[in-house]
């Protein structure tokens, strides 16, 4: 479905959500309301609920109340409009697949699983790999990367999908500093390209010139940040109505 004009790249009033098997919600009641176009920080201790808003909104994890809205059109109806990065712990190393493979499998919500990839899907997925200096790492098994290599396919996955909307989870932990620095690069040239990205980060340093605005979450709620800490665009209940 085309995005409804002037709909908000994100739009949740009061979603919980949370795991099978587990006694609790990992979400409650979080209602949020993120503009097109920015680069907004998901910020949070660990188990605060920032993975599983990322999940609930990539619709990989069921939403049991509440409403989420992706640019004014329900989950189902613009699976391709989202892309989302897991965390790198999340994914088997192990799979015995090529760094091209890995990441040409992010157009797959293009073609299908029938459809073969053809030309242009070729050449996405090869100018995203130099972009992300992999090219030279594109036929080695994704397990002979190092984490920041890894990290950074991960990232090359997402792009290829050419969604509107990006859930990065943590993009940046644990990375070398030539990944943080080329990560960076491509997340600014997202913003330049009015894309809208939304980044679980521990790195509160970066806020005020990475980002557009801040989300707080404490265990699975929306949270007041600290004082002094860094706010910029009204993202938590007063902007979701």
């Amino acid at each position: 479905m085309d995005p409804v004009p002037g709909a908000p790249a994100l739009l949740t009033r009061s979603v919980e959500a949370g795991y099978a098997g587990s006694s609790g919600l990992a979400l409650r009641g979080v209602s949020l309301r993120v503009p097109a176009g920015t680069r907004v920080a998901l910020v949070g201790p660990n188990g605060s609920g920032k993975s599983t808003l990322l999940k609930a909104v990539a619709g990989l994890l069921p939403v049991y109340s509440g409403e989420v809205r992706v640019y004014g059109n329900p989950i189902g109806a613009c699976h391709h409009r989202v892309a989302y990065l897991p965390q790198r712990g999340e994914v088997d190393w192990r799979f015995p697949i090529s760094v091209r493979k890995l990441v040409t499998s992010g157009r797959y919500v293009h073609l299908g699983w029938l459809r073969r990839p053809g030309q242009e899907d070729r050449e996405i997925v090869a100018d995203v790999l130099d972009k992300l200096g992999l090219s030279h790492l594109a036929g080695r098994q994704i397990g002979q990367l190092s984490g920041g290599q890894q990290q950074r396919a991960l990232l090359a996955r997402a792009l290829v999908q050419e969604g509107d909307l990006l859930l990065l989870d943590e993009p940046l932990n644990a990375v070398d500093a030539r990944t943080r620095e080329t990560i960076s690069e491509v997340l600014s040239g997202l913003r330049q390209a009015g894309k809208t990205t939304i980044v679980a980060t521990h790195d509160l340093a970066s806020l005020a010139s990475e980002f557009d605005g801040a989300i707080y979450l404490r265990e699975g709620r929306e949270a007041e940040p600290e004082p002094g800490a860094f706010v910029g665009l009204p993202v938590g209940r007063g902007a979701a109505g």
